[in-house]
């Protein structure tokens, strides 16, 4: 039963009671069942006459979703209150009033339930799988059996800033062509389906043969009106099959991993990026005092990618058999030299965990610099596309005008 309490939900209640000097109060108030909210309000002098859950209409108050950068807010504020001093049942009970996300802060208030019921801190967050990793809950594990909670979040903090940042660099490399491709698609598709049809009628009653180039575009417009519904539910169920492939099938995602390394340009953003978050995590987990065996298989289930995922084992077998992390790293022939001879330098002077954090920042910076070089390469390259594309509609619909002499 016990067991079966733990894991309770977190509600909120509405109350209506009095209090010392018998005046009515009423309000809300979080807890897992009525039971324990009414203790609650006993031990803060109220004698409530009725506790009832709150009705959430869901539809009109939808939750809110719960993102990495949320659980980053997290862990800074929490760092930031354990290192000023405040314990850390007041530290939940600050960090969550001072939350914008509802949901958030429901489920900051449910690790504070568990941590006042006796469960520890990582054992608290172990409870929600999805929103904090199992890296994050060994560390914190880690700082709290050092006694050293405060600045086991504080690095947790750090790591987390430093990962969200590279996949912004990430994104950031992303969003601008696939937006242009966006409305590229668009602007093609309302040229297709309401100019060009407007020329064709105009063209009917030039009496003379069309020029191939315009009759072929005419041809496109009229599969387009035709087959409309047909394209749009082809990219729908093009953009959710590859969606579904990702989940389902790690065969899929393997070949992806291994495609996207070998890309021209992204290519080398994903290795640059994939090396800094493996010396990052490498790096945050060994300078806890983590066991190497257990900080790379941490890198491992945080690597993004097969490749690398896959070496890393191969390199957690070689350095559990005695050998050092820099000839298991040498010996995978996926990792630059120059991460190579920072691990050696590291190991050599005893100093494995810094080496590793200047390896991370080396090529956070080097994605970052990719990123910009890459952005500037696409901007005329994007710039050209849609001129050939637009400009080939609208030279196609004009050319038949530019011929009429020829007609007269």
């Amino acid at each position: 039963m016990a067991k079966a309490a733990a894991v309770e939900k977190v509600s909120t209640f509405l109350y209506q009671g009095t209090d010392r000097r018998g005046a009515k109060i009423k309000g809300e108030m979080s807890g897992k069942n009525q039971a324990l909210v009414r203790a609650e309000l006993r031990r803060q002098g109220i004698n409530a006459t009725k506790v009832q859950k709150k009705l959430e209409i869901k539809f009109l108050s939808g939750k809110k979703k719960i993102t990495t950068q949320d659980t980053t807010i997290f862990m800074r504020q929490m760092a930031t209150m354990m290192k000023a001093g405040v314990p850390l049942v007041q530290s939940f009970e600050i960090v969550a009033d001072g939350l914008d996300n509802p949901s958030m802060k429901e489920v900051v208030l449910a690790i504070k339930n568990e941590v006042e019921g006796g469960n520890n801190f990582a054992g608290a967050l172990k409870k929600h799988p999805n929103l904090f990793e199992e890296l994050v809950c060994s560390l914190v594990d880690a700082g709290e059996q050092s006694g050293a909670l405060e600045t086991m979040l504080e690095r947790i903090a750090m790591y987390k800033e430093k990962s969200e940042a590279l996949k912004a660099k990430i994104k950031k490399a992303l969003k601008y062509p696939i937006s242009v491709v966006v409305v590229a698609m668009v602007v093609t598709g309302i040229l297709l389906v309401k100019v060009v049809p407007t020329f064709k009628e105009l063209f009917e009653g030039f009496g003379a043969e069309l020029p191939a180039f315009t009759q072929f575009v005419i041809g496109i417009s009229e599969w387009v009106q035709s087959n409309w519904i047909f394209g749009i539910l082809l990219i729908a169920a093009t953009i959710m099959g590859f969606s579904e492939a990702k989940k389902r099938f790690p065969a899929f995602n393997a070949a992806l991993d291994r495609i996207t390394l070998k890309l021209p340009v992204a290519g080398e953003i994903a290795y640059k990026a994939t090396v800094a978050r493996f010396a990052r995590t490498l790096s945050t987990t060994f300078a806890a005092g983590v066991p190497l065996i257990d900080a790379l298989t941490s890198c491992a289930e945080a690597s993004g990618n097969v490749v690398y995922r896959d070496a890393i084992i191969r390199i957690r077998e070689d350095v559990s058999t005695g050998q050092q992390l820099q000839f298991a790293m040498r010996s995978t022939g996926v990792f630059p030299s120059m991460a190579l001879q920072m691990v050696a330098i590291g190991e050599e002077s005893g100093a494995l965990d810094a080496m590793l954090d200047k390896v991370a920042s080396y090529f956070e910076d080097e994605v970052d610099n990719a990123v910009d070089g890459l952005t500037s390469m696409m901007e005329p390259l994007i710039m050209s596309v849609l001129g050939v594309l637009i400009g080939g509609l609208i030279i196609a619909m004009y050319l038949p005008i530019f011929q009429l002499g020829s007609v007269v």
